[in-house]
């Protein structure tokens, strides 16, 4: 009788090293390209394209900078994961459901958050450069 397992599932899980972090890097760039089908995704990232070199300009420091810069980023980062909450909602199945309304709610309410983070961020930095 044989011990060998069976052929895992996912070829990803027996790589190691580079192999490893090649293929997560080509599967990171496969989800920002599905995630650029997503009008909302589309919008943030044309948001961020313009406010990231905005935030070089207003930070007064690296540490503004990088606040200004990162809570940009964390919009987009929030986007992304309820793009793929989304996905796998749909991906079981189209008819409505109490849990699957809750969980579509939940990742719209996180994208919510990191928006008025962002927003808030933004307003006090501005307030801080042009006002006080």
């Amino acid at each position: 009788m044989s011990t060998s397992s069976p052929d895992p599932v996912n070829p990803q899980k027996s790589r190691t090293g580079l192999s490893r972090v090649l293929h997560a890097g080509g599967y990171s760039l496969a989800g920002l390209k599905a995630g650029w089908h997503e009008k909302a995704f589309q919008q943030e990232a044309i948001c961020a394209a313009v406010m990231i070199p905005l935030a070089l300009w207003l930070g007064q420091s690296w540490e503004q900078t990088a606040l200004l810069a990162g809570s940009v980023i964390l919009v987009l980062i929030v986007e992304l994961l309820n793009t793929g909450i989304e996905a796998a909602i749909d991906r079981i199945g189209p008819e409505w459901h109490e849990l699957s309304k809750k969980a579509k709610d939940m990742g719209s309410a996180a994208v919510f958050l990191a928006l008025c983070l962002c927003a808030a961020v933004w307003a006090a930095a501005l307030y801080h450069r042009f006002i006080v």
